[in-house]
């Protein structure tokens, strides 16, 4: 059979005098492409029906089989026609032939001769005084069977010979394009000169009324979404792209559903807050991510006033090849500084980074800085060699569960540290000071947070005594960021489950990376010194949500296909988080998402008495003087009693 594929029809082609195109002719095809499967069905069906009658008599009919012949085969020939079209049979294009639809053409077959065999048993199958031979019943359907999957198949063969007569071709997707905006045409117009991605658009759908069944270009809107399972059938999709960056997560949530019911691949087009520089590329599109479900507003950066504190200046970023540092680089770029300083810890990571950025056009110059910054003396080398104009502060250890249990590596690292690069930037005169924190530093449970919170309020103390601008930004979690849950969910679900969720009623506040440097940057452009900075993180989600969608985003069922255990929360963590404190207040600022906390007022001869005070405990190693001292800083009593639970955790 030489019908369209999915693979192979264009707007213009001609096949067999029929137009494939956009718009109502193609609705037209649809309907004589449906109509020519069912006249070959017809014409194969009825020679296998003749053909066992003649196996069956050796070739020779007498007037009386013939006669019988004549009268089942009217009977015989819609009756497996119906079968076929009750299992879906023309459903399929001919072109996709594989154990599916070879299945669903092996059940009708059955059913059918089920239904004979039972006629025929019960006596009920007479003709001119003769019943219809069981050697015919038994006969008939093998040929059937035999034959409708041949054609089939070697339409199959046909097709993929076509498309692959280099063994490099791709074999082309048919494609429907959620969403006739701007970026839906920019995805259309690039796809058709990218050959090399293999896909055809067929058309858009769209759920503004003023769009639907106009054309753009040479396209058709169809309809809109409500109606997306009926166009992917109709129009044999492969992929739906979805090309609406303002999309809200249910929305989104809503359209995958019914792509995943269709079992269509889907595809798309990152929200506006990813798309930084605003242009859409065929390179952008990728698989609907739990980041997707999440979503977020996009949002408007004041781009003028942070490159007034950016652009031809040095920038330095420490733990710049982790989740957040690396992402700050890499948006810190576009604002063009004169030199931007990549330092870490890890060699791999920093490595990474920057082989990542040094493909990219902008004019900057990029060093790669291996150390610790807890090192006083290595760091002062740097900062007098490269004399930063602005710091961003990402480096730190987060790892809730693991700092309870390395209590002083994370004084060390988060407070010891981050005292170094305040200290030298004082020193050194730097411009901005921008320390990336964390919601766990608001009323901590844990010596991550704690430390976090320490860190806060060295900041807001070097601030009352220094030119450099300090602030702080505090969000929640970062969601797919190294050593979140979702990392660790992906591995369960690859190694088959269960999906661990410490409590059901857990929740947290979750953003994307992209959303959070975007407003680090605008908060680092508007800080007065010694402000906390609080980033709207929306609603508190809850663990067990998101570890649902992630199982369905993996094509799996929950309860069938893996299972979720709770394990109680971890030590250290809360149930639910919180991102400011009582005596800090808020303020809105001139930003929507940025919200401002007033400083607390700091005795700096008491708060550096004790952190001298933790760190020569930290030194020693003694646990219960470094967690009485983080409790002492932070003015409770979470920290202590904690202390003998973990200690027998780790035992």
């Amino acid at each position: 059979m030489n019908e369209p594929s999915r693979s192979n029809l264009k707007s213009g082609d001609v096949q067999s005098g029929i137009t494939y195109g956009a718009g109502e002719g193609f609705w037209h095809s649809v309907e004589w492409l449906r109509l020519l499967q069912i006249c070959i069905d017809t014409l194969i069906i009825s020679f296998a029906l003749a053909a066992a009658f003649l196996i069956r008599f050796d070739g020779k009919l007498s007037p009386e089989y013939l006669s019988q012949l004549m009268v089942f085969m009217p009977v015989l020939v819609p009756l497996r026609l119906a079968a076929n079209g009750i299992c879906g049979v023309y459903r399929r294009l001919w072109r996709y032939t594989g154990l599916t639809e070879v299945v669903e053409l092996a059940l009708a077959t059955v059913s059918v001769t089920t239904i004979l065999m039972i006629l025929r048993a019960l006596g009920n199958l007479p003709v001119d005084g003769h019943q219809l031979s069981y050697g015919i019943i038994l006969t008939e359907p093998a040929l059937v069977f035999l034959l409708l999957a041949t054609a089939r198949v070697s339409r199959r063969m046909q097709t993929e010979h076509e498309q692959r007569r280099h063994w490099r071709q791709p074999v082309k997707r048919r494609a429907l394009v959620v969403g006739a905006g701007d970026a839906g045409q920019m995805v259309v117009k690039e796809l058709r000169h990218r050959a090399d991605v293999g896909v055809d658009v067929v058309g858009f759908v769209d759920d503004d009324p003023a769009k639907v069944k106009k054309r753009i270009g040479n396209l058709t809107v169809f309809g809109t979404t409500k109606n997306l399972a009926k166009f992917v059938e109709e129009l044999f999709v492969d992929q739906v792209i979805i090309a609406i960056p303002s999309a809200d997560p249910a929305e989104i949530r809503r359209i995958v559903d019914i792509c995943r019911v269709c079992e269509v691949e889907t595809r798309i087009l990152p929200g506006l807050f990813e798309l930084i520089d605003g242009r859409v590329s065929v390179s952008q599109l990728r698989e609907v991510s739990l980041e997707d479900l999440l979503g977020r507003e996009p949002i408007d950066l004041d781009s003028s006033l942070i490159s007034e504190y950016i652009q031809g200046k040095r920038v330095l970023v420490t733990g710049a090849g982790g989740s957040i540092g690396s992402e700050l680089c890499r948006q810190i770029m576009r604002f063009e500084p004169e030199e931007l300083i990549l330092l870490g810890r890890g060699e791999n990571s920093i490595f990474s980074i920057h082989q990542e950025l040094k493909r990219r056009p902008e004019p900057v110059v990029l060093t790669p800085v291996i150390a610790d910054i807890r090192d006083p003396h290595r760091m002062a080398n740097i900062f007098s060699k490269h004399r930063p104009h602005v710091v961003f502060h990402a480096a730190a250890h987060k790892h809730v569960p693991l700092m309870e249990l390395n209590v002083s590596e994370a004084i060390t690292n988060n407070v010891g540290g981050s005292r170094n690069l305040a200290r030298l930037s004082d020193e050194f005169g730097v411009d901005r000071f921008v320390l990336v924190s964390s919601d766990k530093a608001v009323n901590p449970t844990s010596v991550m947070g704690a430390t976090k919170r320490i860190a806060e309020l060295v900041v807001q103390d070097m601030a009352r005594r220094s030119k450099t601008n300090f602030v702080a930004v505090r969000f929640g979690n970062v969601l797919a960021s190294r050593g979140s849950v979702i990392p660790i969910w992906r591995g369960q679900i690859a190694a088959g489950g269960p999906v661990t969720v410490t409590h059901p009623e857990a929740t947290r506040y979750f953003m994307l990376i992209p959303e959070a440097v975007q407003l680090i940057l605008q908060a680092g452009a508007i800080g007065d010194p010694g402000d906390i900075f609080v980033l709207d993180m929306g609603r508190p989600i809850k663990i067990l949500d998101l570890a649902k969608d992630l199982i369905k985003l993996s094509g799996l069922r929950l309860g069938q296909d893996i299972a979720i255990e709770f394990v109680g929360l971890r030590q250290g963590e809360k149930l639910h988080e919180e991102l400011l404190t009582a005596e800090e207040g808020l303020t809105q600022t001139s930003y929507r998402k940025i919200f401002v906390g007033k400083p607390q007022v700091i005795d700096p001869d008491l708060l550096n008495l004790e952190l001298q005070t933790i760190f020569r405990s930290a030194q020693a190693d003694d646990e219960q003087s470094m967690r009485r001292s983080l409790d002492t800083i932070i003015g409770g009593q979470q920290l202590q009693s904690t202390m003998s639970s973990v200690a027998q955790a780790a035992r």
